[in-house]
């Protein structure tokens, strides 16, 4: 069985679960149905064989994997965002202290254009105050126009790689390469910095016009490049979904989500195009595009290159690449069983998830208020974060999407599932607890009752 399949190869917009074991779903199928026709117990016997087969199938250990790891991605990407964006302001705290200190003192004060600038849309409003956590440039921030366009450049995105592959594969394994060398040094660099400690003090080293970088993180860039090449080398499933999660946390950390009304547009236009790559572009196309995209191979760099040297020798040691757009589990205890869960699939609602964690944090560290009007809820539903709420219902979604490609027996768009089980339960609970009006539009400007305070 496979959870499936990459909206391109290499790309965020992979957003399909197959179902069927590609290379061997269908042998695995007419085996099951073979050995419960022949067990004599009749219908009620076959279809008990069918259910065990299929619940059986469900909680296969490469299922279970590509569950448990998908949601690890979330978390961690969420948490690693919100902690990043808390050093930042630590640091700018710092720097306004040492502003004051040098007021004080009569020295000359530095001033940085990025810090402490009140929000655009504050600047015509009374009793509003912006709370500023990090400067601009640190992460990017999707807006309504970026929501409206991304499922249309996603879509022009996979119709490129299904009609030019053959003539762009280089291109696109060499920018997947370096993009993910970059991912996965970030993905790296805590584990890093946690080995490096006892043997550093936190000096920089300066590399010219690259910047001037710690030696956690060339530890990090070193052992990621080392980690892609090896890639090349062999193609591996293992290191590919090394650079999978890397991806997938570095998309997490540093795009934002702005409003719940922002992450609507985008999951609501997601999930269409999600359906329609899936469901309708057979009709269209005579045959499954996301699928056909998500599981071609690449041609190696290696064996082009020594191809065009005349290394005969080189060019049938080097294997084929799939390009890290997805995350392939293989099954512990049935040979040739995978599942295979697009990137998409991990980032798009971990996008959510983080932008529900800021809140949370948010509303914790400011003491936000509810709406006054409606009482708030009691019991174990008045400790339910937002993150919680949408976590559940992303698992929820992911064990929905498993089941039905396993009933179906075909290809399933996972956002078809998972928008809704993590999107509808985070607007009720919003709704109830009174901050569905202030998340939809400006979660992050908290109302004033008194005169203007800047900050």
């Amino acid at each position: 069985m496979s959870h499936g399949g990459a909206g391109g190869s290499g790309g965020l917009g992979a957003q399909t679960v197959v179902g069927g074991n590609l290379g061997g779903g269908a042998a695995a199928a007419a085996a099951a149905a073979a050995a419960a026709a022949a067990g004599g117990g009749g219908a009620g016997g076959g279809e008990y064989r069918e259910l065990h087969w299929t619940v059986s199938s469900v909680m296969d250990s490469s299922r279970v994997s590509t569950c448990l790891i998908s949601m690890l991605l979330i978390v961690y990407g969420s948490f690693r965002s919100l902690n990043i964006e808390q050093e930042a302001r630590e640091r700018e705290q710092k720097k306004r202290n040492e502003s004051m200190t040098n007021l004080l003192t009569g020295e000359q004060v530095e001033k940085e254009p990025s810090e402490c600038l009140p929000h655009p849309n504050t600047l015509d409003r009374p009793n509003t105050l912006r709370v500023r956590f990090v400067s601009a440039d640190k992460f990017a921030t999707l807006d309504t126009m970026h929501a409206l366009c991304l499922p249309l450049g996603a879509s022009i995105s996979l119709l490129i790689m299904f009609f030019f592959f053959d003539s762009m594969q280089l291109l696109f394994a060499v920018c997947t390469a370096i993009i993910a060398t970059v991912a996965l040094a970030f993905l790296l660099l805590p584990m890093c910095q946690y080995i490096i400690r006892p043997c550093t003090d936190g000096k920089r080293f300066s590399f010219g016009i690259c910047g001037r970088f710690t030696a956690a993180e060339l530890f990090s860039f070193t052992l990621s490049v080392s980690i892609v090449c090896i890639w090349v080398l062999t193609g591996h499933w293992l290191l590919m979904d090394a650079m999978g999660m890397g991806l997938c946390v570095a998309f997490i950390a540093f795009v934002r989500l702005p409003s719940l009304k922002v992450s609507t547009l985008l999951l609501t236009g997601l999930l269409i195009y999600d359906v329609f790559w899936v469901f309708l572009s057979s009709y269209i196309f005579s045959t499954n595009v996301m699928v056909k995209v998500a599981t071609r191979p690449a041609e190696n760099p290696v064996g082009i290159v020594a191809r065009k040297l005349n290394l005969g020798g080189i060019v049938r040691d080097t294997p084929k690449l799939n390009l890290p757009g997805k995350l392939v589990f293989p099954s512990i205890h049935n040979s040739g069983h995978f599942s295979m869960l697009g990137l998409g699939d991990v980032v798009m609602p971990g996008l959510l998830l983080c932008f529900v964690l800021r809140y949370d944090a948010y509303k914790k560290s400011q003491g936000v208020t509810s709406d006054p009007t409606l009482s708030p809820p009691r019991g174990v539903g008045s400790r339910l974060t937002y993150f919680h709420c949408s976590l559940l219902g992303y698992f929820l979604g992911l064990l929905t999407a498993t089941v039905s490609s396993e009933v179906f027996k075909a290809a399933q768009p996972a956002l078809l599932y998972l928008v809704p089980f993590t999107l509808l339960p985070l607007l009720l609970m919003a709704y109830l607890k009174g901050d569905l009006r202030r998340m939809w539009s400006e979660p992050f400007i908290a109302q004033q009752p008194s005169k203007q305070l800047e900050v």
